[in-house]
């Protein structure tokens, strides 16, 4: 009798004419080759892949992303030094790896901090030569005078004309056991005089300054050479030679930071 009703649905009955009725709705218009295709009476809906919403999973986030105090927001002192502001960077960055607003916001925290310490640092030096200038416009005319006569040439020139005297130095030690560095005393002046007078375009300056600054070497290093305990001085080097290597000295100085 069951499936008789269920194989007849137009079938007038008591018990079965509401539900008849919604079946006959839901399936008008709705029958390929006869055969009723069964609906739900329920509003479909688009089905989105996962992939398509953000996944964060388990990744901690950051706590402190919207603090404005970059020391606050890495955890450290206003007072903090620069290693310690790169281990709470490295630190946190190796906690919240994997969550991209939190490594931006501690990357910001930090790259603030480096600008402000940058500053700081830009702003000392400055002061530092304000203050230097503003001692030496107080000091005596004697030490003005003095440093008339001094200038500070490229770091390169310095270290060039360092290796000359340098070597000039070496090859008198390895040469002591001959003799005595009188070639290489006259080489060392000839490029000093050479320096200056390419310096200040004056051969007659160039010449006295550069004998000066031997001279001056010369008799420093005869006064001060006996004073060094000969323990420490090496068997085979002579007072002569002591004195030229001051001598190298002198004429170094003399032909790169003198006018």
């Amino acid at each position: 009798m069951t499936s008789f009703l269920l194989y007849n649905p137009t079938l007038s009955s008591p018990f079965l004419s509401q539900k008849l009725t919604k079946y006959e709705q839901n399936t008008k218009n709705t029958t390929t080759y006869g055969v009723p295709i069964l609906r739900s009476p329920r509003t479909l809906t688009s089905v989105k892949c996962s992939v398509d919403a953000p996944y964060e999973g388990n990744v901690p986030k950051f706590p402190r992303t919207n603090v404005w105090d970059p020391y606050r927001r890495l955890g450290i002192s206003p007072y903090a030094s620069e290693e310690e502001i790169w281990s709470s960077r490295n630190f946190l960055l190796q906690q919240y790896a994997g969550h991209e607003r939190s490594e931006e916001s501690i990357e910001a925290a930090f790259e603030k901090l480096l600008m402000t310490s940058f500053r700081e640092r830009k702003k000392t030096k400055i002061n530092l030569k304000t203050r230097l200038k503003k001692k030496v416009e107080e000091s005596p005319p004697w030490v003005k005078n003095l440093l008339n006569f001094v200038e500070l040439p490229p770091v390169e020139v310095i270290f060039r004309r360092l290796f000359l005297f340098a070597f000039m130095g070496g090859w008198s030690i390895m040469n002591s056991a001959e003799g005595g560095p009188a070639f290489q005393v006259a080489v060392s002046l000839a490029a000093c005089i050479y320096f200056l007078n390419e310096k200040t375009k004056n051969l007659g300056r160039a010449f006295i300054i550069g004998l000066g600054s031997l001279a001056a070497g010369w008799i420093c290093g005869s006064i001060f050479v006996p004073m060094i305990p000969t323990v420490v001085i090496h068997p085979t080097w002579t007072l002569e030679l002591l004195t030229s290597l001051v001598a190298y000295l002198f004429m170094f100085v003399g032909c790169t930071f003198l006018k």
